[in-house]
């Protein structure tokens, strides 16, 4: 079969998937870069700004992403992907999706028990779900800064698998790209 033939994901679950990613993949270095000794305050402050409210847009958009998942199953692995493959894929991929919503939970914890804004949230008039606390801050900004590696890992194996099919072309890479269209 042609791998123009393949089944693919949908059109909104390779949007999603897409947009979850750059979401991601920009949200990880201005993590980093916004905790450097050094910065210009205004500079610190927005970085601040984008990490938290990209934040929240990734735990948005992941949920919905789940949700769809649930409603729209993935279309079948070609034949020729041994099965051993085929079942660190799902366990990855699961892993993905429970290391993002550790990490946006978590980081919103974070910050709302430790009494600062998520600027998107307060202009929607949206109350803090958690409560003011300095030690539920500490759990969570543990677990934020903790998880943050095995995301890291999980991602560059993703993304080395996937590149591993796009150079085999056997049709795995093909499901996914591109983001939008048929």
């Amino acid at each position: 079969m042609r791998q123009a033939d393949l089944p693919r994901y949908s059109a909104v679950t390779r949007a999603l998937h897409w947009l979850v990613a750059i979401m991601v993949v920009a949200t990880i270095p201005i993590g980093v870069i916004m905790l450097q000794e050094g910065l210009a305050r205004p500079t610190q402050d927005l970085l601040f700004i984008l990490h938290k409210n990209g934040g929240v847009l990734i735990l948005l958009l992941v949920a919905l992403r789940i949700i769809w998942r649930l409603r729209s199953p993935a279309p079948p692995l070609p034949a020729t992907i041994p099965q051993w493959q085929a079942r660190v894929a799902h366990w990855v991929q699961f892993a993905l999706y429970a290391l993002l919503l550790i990490m946006a939970i978590s980081g919103y914890i974070r910050v709302r028990a430790g009494g600062f804004p998520v600027e998107m949230l307060d202009a929607l008039s949206l109350p803090p779900l958690v409560p003011r606390s300095e030690a539920l801050a500490e759990t969570a900004q543990q677990i934020h800064a903790t998880a943050r590696f095995p995301l890291v890992a999980l991602m560059l194996l993703h993304v080395g698998a996937g590149l591993r099919h796009l150079v085999a072309r056997d049709g795995v890479f093909a499901r996914i790209w591109p983001p939008v269209g048929r």
